[in-house]
């Protein structure tokens, strides 16, 4: 755990969350400023800062975060209809919390993120 990184905070429920989702390696729970009907954020509760902090001993959690995206998505009724996976790397991508996360966003029809 990081002291100052938010993240870390709701791990330890220091701060509250809306968590839909938990085990051994994974939180999943709802963003406090969604940007679609559905707006999750999954996070692995090992404090990596980005993906170019990933370590090889890290493969099998990663796994662990994947698998919860796809059980969230279809708890949340996603399964027909799909759902968007996103995560931001460093400053430019519009990384903000430095704490390794995914967006899963759904419930909507959602436009293609071209530019």
């Amino acid at each position: 755990m990081v002291q100052d990184c938010i993240f870390c905070k709701i791990i330890n429920k220091e701060i509250p969350a809306e968590v839909l989702y938990e085990n051994d390696d994974v939180l999943v729970f709802k963003d406090i400023k969604p940007v679609s009907p559905i707006h999750l954020l999954i996070i692995p509760k090992k404090h990596i800062p980005t993906f170019f902090d990933l370590q090889p001993e890290d493969s099998r959690m990663m796994g662990e975060v994947q698998r919860a995206a796809a059980t969230v998505a279809r708890d949340m009724g996603l399964a027909q209809k799909g759902f968007r996976l996103v995560a931001n790397c460093m400053e430019d991508s519009g990384q903000v919390i430095f704490h390794l996360h995914y967006h899963l966003l759904g419930g909507k029809r959602l436009p293609w993120l071209a530019g």
